[in-house]
């Protein structure tokens, strides 16, 4: 595994991050699907989406407010648009770090029409001020402003159309209780299989005018960690190699090639996810290690591992949390073609520092 460290990392741009970039942000809105029944995966969700909405038509209501959540990439933006052509309606789009003011929200939720969907994304980073606004604009339809200052100062009830909230967090633990409370509708996104990533590589590749065939697909679909923005990134990087260093289509050949050349492995992980784990194997005999000691140690923020780098690693159990730290597990060393060491015992002195750096999990 020595050649995976002999090059520049680039932790801000990773092909691989399921982060939205500013080249995703060009081309998503024409490969995203506008129906449920272009929406690939998440069967689940869209299963119990399609009740709810078709149960809101037939009785002439507003849909109720919906929270999703999941990691970044699977397409929560992409479901709010589905339910507002579903539902016929327009959809006004958010975030929460853009709502800074009480003023902010009560703009957008009077300028709203009857039955209109408002998207926030990011919802866990609205300012706690502005989230209590939307309190009594969930469940009652009105909001309280203040008019004047000092003594002159009164409040006035504003009625609100009837509306619905999409809610979209990657961290719903962060929502504030009252806030998670007000949505009647809860859907969790999962991760996508490489059956359904190939479905969506094959959708892509078509609108874009890539010719690919099914080998093609699976290669980069099992190289996309679960999420369907990495396969639209990667078919795009390696279109641009079928189109250099082949005749234009895309085989499992080609797809193969290219991702090596990228240096994404068989599993999607790359450069910096195969160092923090064997930073943590050769510094630390394996773990356990603290996040603050692992994050200075590849010189790299703590939340930016929490949220970037663990998560994946996580999931495909080759990373372990432990109350004294980080672990990697025996899939992880036989998958790295590493041969684990003696553990080390209880009294070892460096068993005492890893305890002693941080002992977050």
């Amino acid at each position: 595994m020595e050649e995976f460290f002999d090059t520049e990392y680039d932790f801000e741009n990773r092909i691989v991050t399921n982060e939205l970039s500013a080249e995703d942000s060009a081309s998503e809105p024409t490969l995203r699907p506008q129906s449920l029944v272009e929406y690939e995966g998440q069967s689940k969700v869209k299963e119990n989406l399609k009740v709810y909405i078709d149960a809101a038509k037939l009785r002439g209501e507003v849909l109720d407010h919906v929270l999703l959540y999941g990691p970044p990439g699977l397409g929560k933006t992409t479901l709010s648009g589905i339910i507002a052509n579903e539902m016929g309606v327009n959809i006004r789009i958010t975030s929460g770090p853009a709502i800074e003011k009480q003023g902010d929200l009560v703009a957008l939720l009077t300028n709203l029409n009857d039955k209109d969907i408002l998207f926030i994304d990011e919802i866990h980073r609205l300012p706690r001020t502005v989230e209590e606004i939307l309190y009594p604009a969930m469940e009652d339809y009105e909001i309280d402003i203040i008019v004047g200052k000092g003594p002159s100062a009164r409040s006035i009830r504003l009625t609100l159309p009837h509306f619905t909230l999409i809610g979209a967090t990657t961290r719903a633990g962060q929502l504030s209780t009252p806030l998670r409370d007000r949505f009647g509708v809860l859907l969790k996104l999962e991760l996508y299989t490489p059956e359904e990533l190939c479905k969506i590589v094959l959708r892509s590749a078509q609108i874009l005018g890539i010719e690919i065939d099914g080998g093609g697909a699976r290669e980069i679909a099992t190289r996309s960690r679960g999420t369907p923005r990495i396969s639209n990134r990667l078919l795009k990087r390696v279109r641009d190699y079928a189109q250099v260093c082949g005749d234009g289509k895309i085989d499992g050949k080609i797809a193969s090639f290219a991702l090596s050349k990228l240096e994404i492995d068989g599993l999607g992980l790359d450069n910096l996810d195969r160092r923090m784990l064997m930073t943590i194997i050769k510094n630390y005999n394996g773990g356990p290690v603290g996040l603050e000691t692992l994050a200075a140690t590849i010189g790299e923020e703590a939340v930016t591992i929490e949220d970037v780098y663990e998560p994946y690693l996580l999931q495909i159990g080759f990373l372990a949390r432990t109350p004294r730290g980080r672990c990697v597990t025996p899939q992880a060393y036989e998958y790295l073609g590493v041969e684990p060491k003696a553990p080390l015992a209880a009294s070892d002195p460096q068993i005492r520092l890893f305890d002693m750096s941080d002992g977050d999990v």
